[in-house]
């Protein structure tokens, strides 16, 4: 193997051992500046945390986390709040949501997942991610009740029931302890899985987003879309105000049945709202946008994908939703201060030129299907190689069969996270459907995208490669390439 291209000045490509575990840096991606003894005490802190189940694996209860709120007297009643969920798309509308907030001056909070490398990137107060100190001293706050409910939780003469609080359920804690505290005047918040049980959904929010609905997460969710539409409904609050994309017709009448049953207005993509006009712009795309109060038109979006633009659609409304219930016009100066700035890291992004390589971090087919459009809408790449790697309980097979029009040459790899699909199992699959001769299988990360980029390179000056398949996959290539911050 030659040397890898992509190798830091000290010739180390070495990963964490936690795909996206706490990396700190400042917020200009330099050297750490907080003490050593700070950063010793939050290594230990986010190993603590990891440590409690897994975000993938979680108890269907609110009762921990509500505990914890109650204790600690619901911080989560002090700021009002936009909640997110969706199959695809919830980290990029919330990203967008809170931009345009932050600039008509609302101090915000913005709860993700998630996250590429730091544990503090979850958690973000005006658009930056909390502090080292700040997420200590929440943590902090947090715990003594954590272990209050963890001690009644395994005095429970229910079996089932004698459950330690998650990993999620903590980091969710720890959020709104920190929004509290700021204090901020809106969270932005997206479900980390589903929306009735979602720990998140302790808070109620005044405005529930729902992104499109699709299958996934299947074997904790349902296996059909009517039934993840029906968790995922579970956001919709009394007298809330529902902002739903673009949906099948049986998720649709699910959504609605319950903005019926509870009280709530629908406000829908295609009816109430939506994208009137775009076209491909360097660097993004101009969108022209229906809001729920007024035509929005000739605004850059610095995002590829028309899946983008309805992202934005989405994020418009819901702004409008939360500020106006719906009936205030958003103004010009705040919407193309407020887009031209919004990132979304991981989701289509240019990490490298010469060769180019974008990561994103679709993980599932209709998350692949957006990637594809998008890139062969946006960009003219002469030959454009694949880097894949993808986790266990993922639609593999789907997301190949989306891929294979697109990718000349497909290089098959793995993260570092223990779900990863081994890489002679998934080059397997893979060769199915493009065959044997345009796929190579490499074991490890960072030779795989050293391999991908030389085969790019011979596409001349525009070659490229587009890793993808997990958003685990996203934040390798990212650090491997020198980025950490978001």
């Amino acid at each position: 193997m030659s040397d890898n291209l992509f190798a830091g000045e000290d010739g180390s490509t070495e990963l964490p051992l936690e795909p996206g575990g706490a990396v700190p840096t400042d917020d200009a991606g330099g050297p750490p500046q907080t003490d050593p003894a700070t950063l010793a005490r939050y290594a230990e802190v986010s190993e603590a945390i990891l440590a409690r189940t897994p975000e993938h694996m979680p108890e269907p209860t609110l009762h921990r986390v509500a505990r914890v709120m109650e204790l600690m007297g619901d911080p989560q009643t002090s700021f009002r709040m936009i909640h997110l969920t969706g199959t695809n798309g919830k980290t990029s509308t919330a990203r967008i949501t809170e931009r345009l907030l932050r600039e008509m001056g609302l101090r915000t909070g913005r709860f993700t997942s998630p996250h590429l490398h730091d544990m503090r990137e979850r958690v973000s107060i005006d658009g930056q991610p909390i502090s080292i100190e700040a997420f200590l001293a929440a943590y902090d706050d947090v715990l003594p009740f954590v272990e209050m409910v963890d001690a009644e939780s395994m005095a429970s003469p229910d079996e089932a029931d004698r459950v330690r609080m998650t990993y999620f359920e903590v980091i969710v804690a720890v959020a709104y302890a920190a929004f509290a505290d700021a204090p901020v005047e809106v969270a932005v918040v997206e479900v980390g899985l589903g929306g009735v049980w979602d720990a998140t959904s302790v808070a109620v929010g005044d405005v529930a987003v729902l992104t499109p609905v699709a299958l996934d997460h299947t074997r904790l969710l349902g296996g059909t879309v009517e039934e993840i539409a029906t968790e995922k409904a579970g956001i919709i609050k009394a007298d809330g105000i529902a902002v739903v994309g673009v949906q099948e017709p049986e998720v649709m009448e699910i959504l609605s049945a319950r903005a019926d049953e509870v009280g709530a207005q629908l406000r829908a993509e295609g009816v109430n709202f939506g994208v009137l006009a775009r076209e491909v712009a360097v660097g993004g795309q101009q969108i022209s946008v229906r809001g729920l109060a007024g035509d929005y038109t000739g605004l850059f979006l610095p995002l590829f994908g028309g899946h983008q633009a309805h992202n934005a659609a989405i994020a418009i409304a819901a702004v409008e939703a939360f500020v106006g219930g719906g009936e205030q016009p958003l103004t010009d100066e705040v919407l193309r201060a407020g887009l031209a700035e919004v990132t979304s890291p991981g989701r289509l992004e240019i990490v490298r030129r010469s060769p180019t390589v974008l990561v994103d971090a679709a993980h599932n087919p209709a998350g692949v299907a957006a990637l594809v459009e998008a890139l062969q809408e946006s960009f003219t790449f002469t030959r454009l190689v694949g880097l894949l790697a993808v986790l266990e309980d993922k639609d593999a097979e789907h997301m190949v069969q989306e891929l294979e029009p697109v990718l000349d040459h497909v290089v098959v790899s793995r993260t570092t996270s223990p779900r990863a699909i081994r890489p002679h199992r998934l080059g397997e699959l893979v060769a199915e459907y493009f065959g044997e001769d345009r796929v190579t299988v490499v074991h490890d990360l960072p030779d795989a995208l050293d391999v991908a980029a030389g085969l790019a390179d011979e596409g001349g000056v525009a070659g490229a490669v587009v890793a993808t398949g997990s958003v685990t996959t996203a934040a390798e290539v990212r650090e491997l390439l020198g980025l950490r911050t978001t």
